[in-house]
């Protein structure tokens, strides 16, 4: 696993401007991913970040990049604390909430609706995802907007503003390490 997928899918949370981001990478073997993981973990962790497999499927793995502590924070909002409450988590330690969510998409047909509160979308836009079954939404881009579309707007640039100068220091030779905030 390169450094510059991290750097293409996660740039918004290497930066510290968002929680995390899932993404799908390809593989050859499980013990492939394992040293890949490691290796980018005693990059990541003394920043305060963490990549994890959700879910493995016969040639695809999807990966949780996230802050540790931002999502402790974002997990302890009332709102978000409810959703999770509301739809079988048994603790609002985010430590175990990623256990739990881990645990829905390997036991699950369905994708988990409140996954979204794992990648600093607002609880009230998670919430409109779920109580109108995913249609209805005011706005599309990252996510589906139920709440305030001109924030979201705000917030999506932003994200794509962050990926792409990330992606030209990137290509001009920046490290990884020297890419993440914290």
């Amino acid at each position: 696993m390169s450094d510059e997928l991290l750097i293409r899918c996660g740039s918004p949370t290497l930066a510290g401007i968002k929680t995390g981001n899932m993404f799908s990478y390809p593989y050859e073997s499980r013990e492939e991913v394992t040293s890949a993981l490691r290796r980018l973990n005693k990059i990541l962790v003394p920043k305060g970040l963490r990549i994890l497999p959700l879910r493995y499927t016969d040639k695809t793995v999807l990966l949780y990049l996230y802050r540790i502590d931002a999502l402790r924070k974002d997990l302890s909002r009332q709102e978000a604390a409810d959703i999770l409450r509301e739809v079988g988590y048994k603790s609002s330690n985010s430590d175990r909430c990623v256990c739990d969510l881990i645990s829905k998409l390997q036991n699950s047909v369905n994708f988990p609706h409140e996954v979204g509160l794992f990648l600093s979308y607002p609880p009230e836009d998670v919430r409109g995802f779920i109580d109108n079954h995913a249609r209805n939404c005011k706005y599309l881009g990252f996510w589906k907007v139920y709440g305030d579309v001109e924030k979201a707007k705000k917030t999506f640039a932003k994200y794509e503003r962050c990926t792409e100068v990330y992606r030209r220091k990137w290509s001009m030779g920046a490290s990884l390490p020297s890419l993440i905030i914290g």
